[in-house]
């Protein structure tokens, strides 16, 4: 019987563990992009991994956040970054609970996007390590965004000798 208690008593815990941590993680990632929407450059990026890599929406947008950063900074300066507010998320976690990974539907001025990342707990908590952001096409205009998209894209496949 105490066996069965003490299993009971794991499991418990780690269900609030992972409920805890979910709220944790859904409450930074909305403060990330309230720190964005409020051009709060120092809240924005402390919350990311010094080794964080942020992935943009444009084929040639994949950056360490040094490059990242600097890239940001005038959008910051100038009073408003961007808007993304989370009208779904998932989030996951790795059997130690030190890795969580999560995909979010966002609401932002390029009307719906996706976006994706890696978060690590560190010893301050827990940090977005990894981050792609990708605009939604619906399948019905799929082959017109393609024509639109072509020339610039086939201009960056080039480089890449296919």
């Amino acid at each position: 019987m105490k066996n069965i208690i003490l299993l009971f008593s794991t499991i418990t815990c780690l269900s609030q563990s992972n409920v805890n941590d979910k709220a944790k993680i859904d409450s930074l990632l909305n403060s990330w992009h309230k720190a964005a929407a409020n051009a709060n450059f120092s809240e924005y990026f402390d919350l990311m991994t010094d080794d964080a890599v942020f992935i943009g929406t444009d084929a040639t947008e994949n950056w360490t956040k040094k490059e990242f950063m600097a890239y940001s900074k005038p959008y910051f300066e100038k009073g408003k970054a961007w808007g993304f507010n989370a009208i779904e998320r998932h989030i996951y976690f790795s059997k130690n609970k030190q890795m969580a990974w999560f995909d979010e539907l966002l609401s932002t001025q390029m009307k719906i996007c996706r976006g994706s990342g890696v978060l690590i707990k560190t010893t301050k908590g827990w940090k977005i390590m990894h981050y792609v952001l990708s605009m939604t096409v619906p399948n019905s205009v799929s082959d017109e965004i393609i024509k639109i998209k072509s020339e610039d894209e086939n201009q960056v496949l080039a480089r890449f000798k296919l």
